[in-house]
């Protein structure tokens, strides 16, 4: 019976990993915290909306309209039962990434409502530029959060009095989290604030930090979830009431007349339109739906290589006295540097032997740089794509460049 359920299992991953079928040869891709490779489910969906039903969602009659409006509402479903947030509460626009999301929402804030904004330490710039430029642009003061060495925040160190707080729930170059993001959330709302989490982290592979998570905002970009190129803002609907409308455009409205318009969000059944001006990318949306669908039914065997995976390769690099690991602990995302030698050359010298990764600081300038002080790192960002001969290739071609 068990060796049926071993070989069971054994089925079940090799049946997904085809679906990385278009890798070459020797090909090993760590790059997924930037975006990540596409199963072939993914791409097929993408595929069948242009060539089956390409039309504009929410304007036409006729009958391929009808097929794109009923795949991007549920994928709209499939996003808020993914996070386990409430429809009642909670909507889902679309709009190009993370970064775009969070701006979108800051520029539009009432700023007299609120005495601040908030952010931390080892953000991503896509929060930590805005924030900036929020700051800039209102007068309000500005204040940087430091971040533990587990990603949480010591929330009785900070005054959140009608703060804008803008954090990730997951890091970009070690994948810390913000192991107490509900205990902030609760701190941040009852000092009449608000909060956007920046969640592009997380979704694909810690997706449980930021479920039932009820932030003002939850902001994340589909393509580092297997999707096509995405941005997605999951919003409560007491947001609105916080915020100006200052980018609008078609798609938003339902009637206009010379002076004055009719917002289709005024609707109830249309409040996602709120974040939605001008054509959407109805094709990447109906991917992104294939992408939720794949995630949730991939086997227990695909999450289990992925943290065999990422325990392997973290132990590898730990163990190395010429290595200074950033990590404390194994995560699919792991940035390192080598002692005496430049992690631009590393990355160019992996590339010749197939490996794809990512050199730099990987837009967190500030911490990396300016707070730790650090070179120039290399990043392994691991993905379900990975096998355990990836690997095995990456061990021995650092062994060979490193010894």
């Amino acid at each position: 019976m068990y060796l049926l359920i071993g070989v069971g299992y054994i089925l079940l991953y090799n049946t997904y990993m085809k679906d990385f079928d278009y890798l070459g040869e020797g090909e090993v891709y760590l790059d997924s915290a930037c975006q990540s490779l596409r199963p072939r489910p993914v791409i097929e969906a993408l595929n069948k909306y242009y060539t089956e039903h390409n039309s504009c969602g929410e304007r036409v009659k006729y009958e391929w309209g009808k097929i794109t409006d009923e795949k991007v509402e549920s994928t709209r479903e499939k996003v808020l039962k993914f996070l386990k947030l409430s429809p009642r509460k909670y909507n889902t626009s679309f709009t190009l990434n993370t970064t775009y999301g969070i701006n979108l929402i800051l520029s539009q804030i009432k700023t007299r409502e609120f005495k601040k904004i908030m952010t931390s330490e080892i953000e991503h710039n896509s929060p930590f530029l805005s924030s900036i430029a929020f700051s800039a642009r209102t007068e309000l003061p500005r204040e940087v959060m430091k971040r533990n060495d587990d990603g949480s925040i010591n929330v009785s160190d900070y005054d959140f009095n009608k703060a804008v707080v803008v954090v990730n729930c997951a890091a970009n170059f070690d994948g810390r989290k913000l192991l107490n993001i509900k205990e902030l959330v609760k701190a941040v709302h009852k000092a009449g604030g608000i909060i956007i989490i920046d969640a592009a982290q997380a979704m694909a592979h810690s997706a449980d930090i930021v479920r039932g998570v009820e932030a003002d905002a939850i902001c994340f970009s589909a393509h580092k979830m297997y999707a096509p190129s995405l941005g997605v803002i999951v919003w409560n609907n007491d947001l609105v009431d916080k915020l100006n409308v200052g980018f609008i455009g078609g798609g938003m409205v339902d009637d206009v007349e010379k002076d004055k318009y009719l917002l289709s969000a005024e609707n109830k059944e249309h409040r996602y339109t709120r974040f939605e001006a001008g054509l959407q990318a109805w094709g990447e949306i109906v991917g992104f739906g294939a992408a939720i669908d794949w995630l949730e039914k991939l086997p227990k065997s695909g999450w289990k290589n992925l943290e065999d995976n990422a325990s392997e390769l973290y132990d590898f690099l730990a163990s190395s006295d010429k290595v200074h690991l950033i990590n404390t602990e194994p995560n699919p995302t792991m940035s390192f540097y080598v002692k005496g030698l430049d992690s631009h050359l590393l990355g160019e010298a992996l590339s010749r032997e197939g490996i794809m990764a990512r050199t730099g600081y990987f837009c967190v300038h500030y911490y990396l740089s300016h707070i730790l002080g650090l070179p120039p790192l290399i990043r392994f960002s691991l993905s379900l794509a990975n096998t355990k001969e990836d690997i095995e290739k990456i061990k021995k071609t650092l062994q060979k460049i490193l010894y």
